[in-house]
């Protein structure tokens, strides 16, 4: 069967399933079902006269109940565990990343169409409208891999997609330890500093894992406190916390209102009785009020941020506050050495895999500067044969100077070298 032939053959069955099932009013797991019998049974009518094997009658049944239900051409990559990021760049160039590396594949849409659809599809599940009018949103698949969107005007070549998907089996610290992330005695060093209530901010490049970190020490909060999670697109997956409140932003509409951004949530949060408060990213004038949630009560907060070094986050972040208010810089730089307790840094290798580069503690504020004591390192010890990066998270031979809350909220002095020397 040609692909042109098959790709006619494809729109003729969903068009007649499409005109079956129109008034079945089912839910989600029922039509589900009845549509894969329609579909199935539709594409038996329609291939009767062809000779097609039963792989073949099977690819074509998938292929329109994944246009109908699913993600269309996308689903198999979407399922496919060793890919993390699909990238589409108009409807005749998809690309994927696989184990770090960036590479296309022979996947198409048949039109602009095709794909126009998917994207609307896509938005419209979490209530959000991408257009002419509105070319650029940011969304998420049910399983809470990050969509972003660019339409024409803005997107020249077409609609851009871009999906950095999440594994289905969320990463505990024991596989991060296991990859060579982050070494057996600094990941004890965090679960210590969690449990006991320290304010953790998360910092590194695009693609670093920033996220993912965020998640898995996240398994390290006790389960019986009350967690509020406030992000531009909901991504965190919390599985072991109960009192859980998940909160998301809200685009403006079409006539430009309705707007509600993550100044306001966090604002909002600290209404709800919060035990910590969990911000999936700051990028603008919200930082001031994360800074202050942090430093008001809610501790063992987290947050993350894009920067190229914990001294360039710090930067940031003194550009976020004065994006919302115009403090002097002495006191700008007080909050934040008063808000944040540890500072974690994570890089992305020429080799595609994601480390934790350093984790700092933040001592206070000294002569005007907010001062750092680097607790770990990473040394990069060059490549073993193969390009895999050789190299280890080390200690900087400096010890935890702050232990008032570990002492506070755990009650004793676990044993660790940077704790109990």
């Amino acid at each position: 069967m040609s692909y042109r032939y098959d790709n006619e053959l494809i729109k003729e069955i969903r068009y007649e399933v499409v005109k079956r099932t129109e008034l079945i009013n089912a839910s989600e797991n029922e039509m589900d079902a009845l549509l894969m019998n329609v579909v199935e049974e539709v594409a038996f009518e329609k291939t009767r006269h062809l000779h097609l094997g039963i792989s073949e009658k099977k690819k074509l049944v998938d292929s329109v109940f994944n246009s109908l239900r699913r993600f269309d051409i996308l689903e198999p990559l979407l399922k496919d565990p060793e890919i993390t990021e699909i990238m589409i760049n108009g409807p005749d160039n998809i690309f994927i990343e696989k184990n770090g590396v960036s590479q296309k594949t022979s996947l198409k849409f048949n039109s602009r169409e095709q794909l126009e659809d998917l994207i609307q599809r896509i938005v419209s599940k979490v209530n959000r409208s991408v257009n002419e009018a509105q070319p650029i949103v940011d969304a998420r698949l049910p399983d809470g891999s990050r969509v972003n969107v660019v339409l024409s005007p803005v997107a020249l070549n077409g609609p851009l997609m871009t999906i950095r998907k999440f594994s289905e089996k969320p990463l505990t610290m024991e596989k991060l330890i296991e990859s060579g992330s982050i070494t057996d005695e600094a990941a004890e060093l965090l679960k210590i500093l969690v449990m006991a209530k320290y304010n953790l901010f998360i910092c590194g490049g695009t693609g670093s894992g920033k996220t993912t970190f965020l998640n898995v020490l996240s398994d390290f909060i006790p389960s019986n406190e009350r967690i509020i999670t406030i992000e531009d697109s909901a991504e965190l997956r919390l599985s072991n916390v109960v009192n859980l409140a998940q909160m998301e932003t809200r685009n403006a509409n079409t006539e430009g209102i309705g707007e509600i951004p993550m100044k306001a949530l966090i604002k909002t949060s600290l209404r709800m009785r919060p035990e910590r408060i969990i911000v999936g990213e700051v990028r603008g004038e919200e930082a001031l009020d994360m800074l202050q949630a942090m430093n008001t009560g809610h501790e063992g907060s987290m947050s993350t941020g894009h920067a190229n070094s914990i001294e360039d986050m710090l930067s940031r972040l003194e550009t976020m506050v004065l994006m919302a208010a115009p403090l002097p810089l002495e006191a700008i730089r007080k909050q934040i050495a008063a808000s944040l307790d540890i500072m974690v840094f994570l890089s992305r290798f020429r080799d595609g895999t994601r480390k934790v580069t350093e984790i700092c503690e933040v001592l206070g504020f000294y002569q005007g500067e907010v001062k750092l004591n680097p607790l770990y390192r990473f040394e990069d010890e060059g490549e073993y044969p193969g390009g895999k990066v050789a190299g280890q998270l080390k200690s900087t031979g400096s010890i935890l100077q702050k232990k008032e809350k570990i002492r506070q909220y755990l009650g004793y002095l676990p044993k660790h070298p940077l704790i109990q020397h």
